[in-house]
């Protein structure tokens, strides 16, 4: 939560509110990072070019906090000397209880907001001890969770506001420096809509070049599963190896926002990056940018939904070429949208921008004998029983083909399949499910594509898989 010297503000929520208007460890060194890791880590080993300089997965037992060599708590209602209601306006306490902040057992932290019977409400933030994280010279920066928002929709979810995001270095121990030392909002959610939030705020406030107290932000809804209904993979990419710099927005592998140096003058630009950044975690009842859609919390709002953290990870690519954005989780979870233009390998197929609800890309121009492999896909222990795929056609009307699922090979039996003939046109989608045999642990999944007609048959946008 942002704060200016006496004037509350928020991170970006009158930014948000237009767009959704009118159209949301301290240890010393990687190396020691790394040593510590638990065995059974399950965030995505970093790809190729890559190196993991800060990772928390959650892991130990249940009803315990975080690990303080990692994380600090901010309790009560602002920093020491800052802004009253963290400069946001939100009502909540923020507290250090195992009530608010806690890991499950199972490999996930849960922030939970409460209510006491005299309507009063705590919840939790942590931000990283270690303020350091910065691309190198001519390198990149990542930072990434796998989360899951507060599974609260509708009138219950009024006041809710979870979110994943960093400060610059030097708002630390001042708290009237923001916004020029800089703040990147990988994820912020508001009211249960199933919508995410990213932006960057910079320059002076109110105003100034970066449009405050607004910010420079996008948004985006979450595919396959809702934000609410299941977990997707939120992160911003740090890049100092492009000319201009630039700064992205992931949801799932798809970039969605980006925000280049040359948006704003120099020295703007040098305030909010010349120094590191530390990442929080929250969830905030009420403020702001829940005010902009309808308010809240009030006698409706449903306590006790916790936002979900599988993981946080930050990656690191040195400078001099390598680093290639890494795949959605690296270890691909079934239940979540996988984008179709993120494969990790093809035959046949192009890439597109797509005019579907989040935009990105799809893959297109498809035919008989081509497809597209997405390595590592994460079914768990429960069996998969269904297979989605969001697509359209603009094939002629004697055109048509198969969708089939295939796994850990291109010429493995299908375990599944659905056809599809003309939707209406190229950039007209539906999503088509289909029974699938029973799949559990991880596998590589092949596409793959079968007709009768040489013709192009089928776009893809994404899919996903249920139980």
């Amino acid at each position: 939560m942002s704060e200016t010297s006496g004037t509350p503000v928020r991170r970006g929520s009158l930014r948000r509110v237009l767009i959704a208007v009118f159209s949301t460890l301290s240890l010393a060194a990687a190396a020691a990072t790394a040593a510590t890791l638990p065995a059974n880590a399950s965030a995505p080993t970093p790809p190729s070019g890559w190196s993991q300089v800060f990772l928390d997965d959650f892991n130990g037992t249940a009803g315990t906090g975080v690990n303080t060599a990692n994380w600090q708590y901010d309790t009560g209602t602002s920093y020491p000397g800052g802004a009253a209601n963290w400069g946001t306006g939100e009502v909540e306490t923020m507290t250090s209880s195992t009530n608010n902040v806690a890991l499950d057992g199972s490999g996930n932290l849960l922030i939970t907001p409460r209510r006491d019977s005299a309507g009063n409400w705590t919840s939790g933030r942590i931000e990283t001890k270690r303020t350091d994280f910065q691309p190198p010279a001519g390198g990149k920066l990542r930072v990434e969770s796998r989360l899951q928002m507060p599974n609260v929709t509708g009138a219950a979810a009024k006041g809710y506001w979870p979110a994943f995001w960093a400060l610059g270095a030097p708002y630390r121990g001042n708290y009237q420096n923001w916004p020029s030392v800089g703040e990147l909002d990988i994820m912020e959610n508001v009211q249960g809509l199933n919508t995410e939030w990213a932006t960057m705020h910079c320059g002076t406030n109110p105003g100034g070049p970066c449009n405050e107290t607004s910010g420079i932000g996008g948004n985006t809804p979450c595919a396959g599963a809702t934000c609410q209904a299941g977990f997707h993979t939120y992160a911003m990419e740090w890049d100092r190896s492009t000319s201009p710099e630039e700064i992205r927005f992931y949801l799932d592998g798809v970039n969605f926002h980006t925000v280049k140096a040359n948006q704003v003058d120099a020295a703007t630009w040098a305030n909010a990056t010349n120094h590191g950044y530390f990442v929080i975690l929250n969830v905030a009842m009420g403020g702001g940018f829940p005010d902009a859609f309808g308010g809240g919390p009030d006698s409706g709002t449903v306590p006790g939904h916790p936002l979900t953290v599988d993981y946080v990870q930050v990656l690191q690519s040195a400078g001099g070429g390598g680093g290639t954005t890494p795949p959605p989780t690296g270890n691909r979870d079934a239940y979540s949208a996988v984008q179709a233009e993120s494969y990790d390998g093809q035959a046949g197929v192009g890439t597109e921008t797509t005019t579907d609800t989040g935009g990105g890309q799809n893959i297109s121009s498809i035919a008989n004998g081509d497809y597209a492999l997405y390595k590592g896909v994460n079914f768990g222990s429960t069996a998969a029983k269904q297979f989605y795929g969001r697509v359209a056609s603009g094939a002629g009307g004697s055109v048509s083909g198969l969708v089939e699922v295939r796994l850990d090979s291109r010429t493995a039996t299908p375990v599944g399949s659905f056809a599809l003939g003309n939707t209406g046109g190229w950039q007209s989608w539906r999503t088509v499910p289909a029974n699938i045999s029973s799949v559990t642990g991880t596998h590589d999944v092949y596409l793959t594509f079968t007709s009768g007609q040489p013709a192009d048959f089928v776009n893809v946008n994404w899919f996903d898989f249920g139980h």
